[in-house]
């Protein structure tokens, strides 16, 4: 009996396990929206802080900064995690989190103010709900990952190829699909985070950072989800 008590402690412990890094994840990632958010309001609606960004010729220096600093951020975190202490990581984590905000900052001088947080909205109930399915779902999600990520690799290069061709239908065909292809990565990547909880060891600076890596994974796919409908249906000025 004592035995069958010691095993069933040591279940619970173990199933405890993967539901704490989860609920980390999520909770790095709020961390993340909340500066990002909050940065992206001062600077979309104050025209002097604005300024730092754009100017009448167009991106300032610090708005070149801004557009890839967060990409040079990512990489840089996930190339380097082995060698960076978690202080460090958490440092550029909330650099990557202000340069987001910064970036996302634009939309404001786009989008009626209402319209951006009624798509907020949207985007949140959308992203929670397939976060429910990728934690609960007894499916395996990796095939489906594969072509999911194939096809963000199509969106990255249509997108790239309207940059020069700048067709309005051709951003909202990418827009449409990027909805699709985020909305189902995030079932993926929250299943992943699940699977991955259940192989690191609780309460160690590695399984810290990991946590932190894999929050940007679904701080990304909801950003994605929120600017693809933004740009399908924001109400523009």
């Amino acid at each position: 009996m004592e035995n069958q008590i010691q095993f069933n402690k040591n279940l619970s412990g173990a199933e405890a396990i993967p539901k704490t890094f989860v609920a980390n994840v999520f909770s790095w990632m709020a961390f993340a929206l909340g500066i990002s958010g909050a940065i992206a309001y001062l600077f979309g609606t104050d025209m002097s802080l604005m300024s730092y960004l754009v100017s009448e010729t167009g991106l300032t220096g610090l708005g070149y900064i801004v557009m890839f600093a967060p990409i040079g951020l990512v990489l840089v975190m996930n190339m380097a995690r082995e060698r960076l202490s978690f202080s460090i990581l958490l440092v550029l984590f909330t650099l990557f989190s202000v340069a987001m905000g910064m970036s996302l900052s634009f939309v404001f001088l786009v989008y009626k103010l209402g319209s951006i947080f009624q798509i907020f909205l949207i985007s949140a109930g959308m992203f929670g709900a397939m976060a429910v399915v990728g934690y609960t779902t007894k499916t395996d999600l990796t095939k489906l990952g594969s072509l999911l990520i194939m096809a963000l690799f199509g969106i990255i290069i249509a997108s790239v190829i309207n940059i020069f061709v700048g067709s309005h239908g051709m951003s909202l065909v990418i827009s449409f699909i990027s909805v699709i292809v985020f909305t189902g990565l995030t079932a993926y990547d929250v299943q992943k985070i699940k699977e991955l909880g259940m192989k690191v060891e609780a309460g160690t600076e590695s399984t810290a950072k990991l946590s932190i890596l894999a929050s940007m994974n679904i701080y990304l796919d909801f950003i994605n989800i929120f600017l693809a409908l933004l740009n399908l249906f924001g109400d523009r000025k």
